[in-house]
């Protein structure tokens, strides 16, 4: 590249604005791959506490789950009556660029009775509060998740530009500057050369 450039002075200056910025832009995008990575340290890290926490109360809601077949017999047909859940939204907000999701549930009203107290216990209540938990929890997580896949390509993408840039754009105007100012410089000092020539030339004439 440097060498299909001609080396005038203006070639020169552009060519270092080029470079300065470039190792600004690498700047930018090294400080923005930080940024990326530390949240999505944090997420991870959030991810693996939810995850814990659906773990043990998975555990609760199958205990209970357990002592309300035992005390009421098999409940399937009570499990019917709680409606399907339909309240997720998924909306969206942006970390350095990186669109990532937020999920929302609709809270539905405090009262649980889907299925009448009359033929039921506590039991069946602990059970439907702990599931209804892993629910909200599971909906969590996978907002998490995603926002780490997402987050995981940003900082790839990110990280492919930094290279390009400190790689090959860098090293490009920084021979290309080196190429122009050895070119200017040789040509400075066979003016003067030559302007000695005639000065001495001058001188005995």
């Amino acid at each position: 590249m440097a060498q299909q450039i001609f080396p005038t002075k203006a070639n020169l200056l552009a060519a270092k604005k080029s470079l300065a910025l470039a190792r600004n832009g690498y700047e930018l995008l090294d400080r923005k791959r930080n940024i990326l990575i530390r949240e999505t340290m944090g997420l991870m890290s959030t991810a693996n506490e939810i995850q814990g926490m659906i773990d043990s109360t998975y555990a609760e809601a199958y205990e209970a789950l357990k002592m309300a077949n035992i005390t009421l017999g098999i409940i399937d047909d009570l499990s019917l009556a709680v409606p399907v859940e339909h309240g997720v939204a998924v909306d969206f907000r942006s970390v350095m660029g990186v669109e990532i999701p937020i999920v929302s549930m609709d809270t539905p009203s405090e009262n649980m009775n889907y299925y009448g107290y009359s033929r039921t216990n506590s039991m069946l209540d602990e059970a439907y509060v702990k599931f209804d938990a892993v629910k909200k929890l599971t909906i969590k997580l996978a907002e998490i998740e995603n926002s780490v896949y997402r987050l995981a390509q940003g900082i790839k993408k990110t990280q492919k530009r930094a290279n390009a840039l400190k790689n090959i754009i860098i090293p490009r105007f920084e021979e290309t500057i080196k190429f122009i100012s050895e070119a200017l410089e040789e040509k400075d000092r066979e003016e003067f050369s030559r302007m000695k020539v005639i000065k001495s030339g001058q001188n005995k004439a």
